[in-house]
């Protein structure tokens, strides 16, 4: 087994690791558990997440264990990272990995579980979302000092930013699902669009976007609308092509 625990949880140690070995018959089950399973437990009054890696195939196995961090690593240490910016995500607690000879089994990352107002995927579905166009804005300002701090974060889709409002009537933005980043010197403008192209297929919502992001950064608004709609275009035609494939291989199964 291998363990690492955040300096302010170690009184808790204990507690943490006996959640993990009850993972599979307690906990509160949170959202579908489709690929990942996500539960929610009490660790002494304070309501935590914890995220179980599917376990991975042969090849993966022997990869995560002997030649790259697993995914339960890098969320915990790309939590800290975002934490060192000045970023926000849920508070990183600790990550379990437990491995046999052939590799990585189970893993396990355990952090803050944070209550959210919304995520983006409401604005792209309720389009009379209220306050719907000042927090696309703030949501947009938010993926530019991602972007100025050089933090590309590859999973920058709908469900993946946490919103809150806070209490001065402004919104804050906490980012989930962690463990496929980059950090950069510094973000070429190609790569800035590129990392804003999965988020809506809405055409007026990349013109927000791009009105707003055209305010903080030395590019017209026509060139970043026009890049960022032909990135968008792109990745949904890609997406539903994947999609109609995997519809056909289904029937063929069938």
């Amino acid at each position: 087994m291998s363990f690492e625990i955040s300096k302010k949880f170690k009184s808790e140690e204990n507690s943490i690791q006996q959640i993990i070995s009850s993972f599979d018959s307690s906990g509160e089950l949170f959202g579908n558990g489709d690929r990942n399973k996500i539960k929610l437990f009490d660790l002494n009054g304070k309501i935590v997440n914890v995220k179980s890696f599917k376990i991975p195939h042969f090849i993966n196995k022997i990869a995560y264990k002997y030649f790259r961090k697993s995914k339960a690593k890098r969320s915990f240490e790309y939590a800290n990272k975002l934490m060192e910016l000045g970023i926000g995500t849920p508070e990183p607690i600790a990550f379990v990995e437990f491995s046999s000879l052939l590799g990585l089994e189970n893993s396990y990352y355990v952090s803050e579980h944070l209550l959210c107002d919304l995520t983006y995927r409401e604005l792209v579905e309720v389009p009379d979302y209220p306050d719907r166009d000042n927090i696309l804005r703030q949501f947009t300002k938010f993926s530019f000092d991602l972007h100025e701090k050089g933090i590309e974060f590859l999973d920058h889709s709908p469900g993946n930013t946490l919103i809150k409002k806070n209490a001065n009537g402004n919104y804050d933005f906490f980012l989930v699902d962690l463990n496929r980043m980059e950090f950069h010197n510094e973000m070429s403008f190609e790569t800035r669009m590129k990392n804003l192209c999965r988020l809506t297929p809405l055409k007026e919502m990349v013109a927000t976007m791009s009105n707003e992001y055209a305010k903080y950064y030395n590019e017209p608004e026509e060139k970043i609308f026009n890049t960022l709609w032909k990135d968008t275009s792109d990745f949904q035609e890609k997406f539903y092509r994947k999609k109609r494939l995997k519809k056909k291989l289904k029937f063929w199964k069938k």
